[in-house]
């Protein structure tokens, strides 16, 4: 059986550094989540760090403008560290080339023009239409309220009869926009895969993420023994990213997989019976989980 908890303050005395996920964990993209920013406020005055961690397509200043306009603000973490943050350095690297065709909204556009001072490049990027581009940069969908992966047939296709290789700058399948279920570039990705594509991932699960954030966190710990614990309502992104990083885990169930775990408007703790078939269904078992973070 899982380890169900019923608030953070449960167990994080155990740990010096949270790496907590922003939508479906702090906010729903609409409005911010009370509770749980109460939560990360406590830890942080009992000496405790807080850096969220998010695959976000957009580099960290505007994901920061952007919980701002919820007022979350600098109360409730020490930094950020995004999911764009690592693509661009991966972009810069000409991994999928230096004329690159962007897919993805035009809120985006911070991932092309809002760089940190310490980015560097030898060569300029430079956005061209997908006919005449030696890659493919994935942010998203051009519009998550009525399109699926299956609208973008032809860059598919083109990609794949190019031999172009596609940057996932958030390999999130789905988000929640309130109460409404859009894709994210993670779907694209999925479908470019799944006939032979080469995708590249930078955000969570896998690994540059966490190497930036790990960057970071040196300025509150030098010497790299900080006790982390990961918080996420993905349990294909939050959840084994940390197993992968060997990191304890915290799932928060009431996001992304809330009907899988029994979470109701009636009740906001999840089913054990029901969280055990889903943690088993995934194969990864967390170190805790939580109906919402508080």
């Amino acid at each position: 059986m899982t380890n169900i908890i019923e608030s953070v303050s449960q167990f994080s005395k155990r740990y010096d550094v949270l790496f907590c996920d922003i939508w479906g964990c702090i906010h729903d993209g609409k409005f911010a989540f009370p509770n749980a920013l109460n939560a990360l406020s406590d830890f942080r005055k009992n000496g405790g760090y807080v850096m969220l961690l998010t695959n976000a397509p957009r580099p960290k200043a505007a994901v920061k403008k952007h919980l701002k306009s919820m007022d979350i603000t600098e109360e409730f973490f020490d930094d950020i560290t995004t999911s764009g943050d690592a693509a661009q350095v991966c972009m810069f690297s000409g991994k999928v080339g230096y004329n690159i065709y962007h897919l993805g909204p035009k809120q985006d556009e911070s991932f092309f023009t809002d760089f940190p001072k310490d980015i560097h490049f030898d060569q300029e990027i430079v956005r061209v239409p997908l006919e005449e581009s030696e890659g493919i940069v994935c942010t998203g969908l051009f519009d998550n309220t009525r399109e699926t992966p299956k609208d973008y047939i032809h860059v598919i296709d083109h990609g794949i009869n190019k031999g172009l290789k596609l940057l996932c700058v958030n390999p999130d399948i789905f988000v929640d926009v309130g109460h409404h279920r859009v894709w994210c570039a993670g779907g694209i990705a999925e479908a470019y895969s799944a006939v032979g594509g080469e995708t590249i991932y930078c955000g969570k699960p896998h690994k540059d993420i966490y190497k930036l954030a790990y960057a970071k966190l040196k300025k509150f710990d030098p010497r790299s023994t900080a006790r982390i614990l990961c918080i996420g309502d993905g349990i294909n992104t939050d959840i084994l990213g940390g197993y992968n990083q060997k990191l304890d885990t915290l799932f928060v169930c009431g996001g992304l997989s809330g009907d899988e775990t029994g979470i109701t408007l009636a009740n906001e703790k999840p089913d054990p019976k029901k969280l055990n078939e889903f943690i088993k269904a995934n194969n990864l078992h967390p170190t805790a989980s939580i109906g919402f973070l508080r």
